[in-house]
């Protein structure tokens, strides 16, 4: 079976070599780089296996992409911590939504309306949207991309939905198909970016319920979700213009 790989970094901006990429499932760390060829250097190193080829890389390379420690120790807080951080954010929060549904949302009357095909009565004060509102007022930006499967989940619409209420309380909502976000290799979580500083990681049960939050600070980590995000953002649609286009 294939190692599942992910991109860590990379110490060059134009042909992306040498770069960083850690095997997702043994968090093994592969590097590649430009060969070390010269016989008289290559004698010099001990231990070096058959088959085995040594490259040469930028320390930095290390230094900004490698793991800082053998195993990174999950942080987790509670939804009430989780919460508190929209209020105390400086300048921008995003997310990334890539789940095809939301126990949360199935257990709401706007759900329920909308499966009926009734009109959804969207609440415009609750208490989310007061608190976007308040943020948007300040100049902050609050912004997500969410992923959407071919043909949609009625989870995705029902989301796809209610984006024009958080939209005209300031959030501003993309959307992008599941199998572009598949082609630039986003990964299946789901999370939000605070300030570029910061990531707390979703974790959700196999019933698709919000079980706890991970609070991820390690620069390294974070540089990898804010990449993510970059990617995302280029390629996402505003919401309006990605349902139109699921009417033509």
């Amino acid at each position: 079976m294939a190692r599942r790989l992910r991109f860590n970094g990379t110490g060059s901006g134009d042909n992306g070599c040498p770069a960083v990429h850690e095997d997702l499932d043994t968090g093994e760390i592969v590097i590649h780089g430009a060969p070390l060829t010269d016989p008289e250097e290559v004698d010099q190193l001990q231990h070096l296996g058959e088959g085995e080829v040594p490259i040469v890389v930028p320390r930095e390379l290390l230094v900004d992409f490698g793991p800082k420690e053998v195993m990174r120790v999950p942080r987790t807080i509670d939804l009430d911590a989780f919460n508190d951080l929209f209020k105390k954010f400086d300048h921008t929060a995003w997310r990334l939504e890539t789940r095809r549904r939301f126990a949360s949302d199935e257990a709401t009357d706007t759900y329920a309306q909308f499966v009926a095909g009734e009109p959804v009565q969207w609440d415009y004060e609750h208490p989310w949207c007061t608190s976007v509102r308040a943020q948007t007022d300040e100049g902050k930006r609050l912004e997500r991309v969410r992923i959407v499967d071919n043909p949609p989940t009625t989870g995705q619409l029902y989301l796809l939905n209610n984006a024009k209420r958080n939209c005209d309380m300031g959030e501003d909502i993309r959307n992008l198909w599941r199998a572009d976000a598949d082609r630039l290799r986003l990964p299946a979580e789901d999370f939000w970016i605070f300030d570029s500083k910061f990531v707390a990681l979703l974790n959700f049960d196999d019933d698709d319920n919000l079980l706890n939050v991970e609070l991820i600070t390690e620069p390294v980590a974070v540089n990898r979700y804010v990449q993510v995000r970059d990617a995302a953002w280029h390629y996402a649609v505003r919401y309006d213009t990605f349902a139109a286009g699921l009417t033509t």
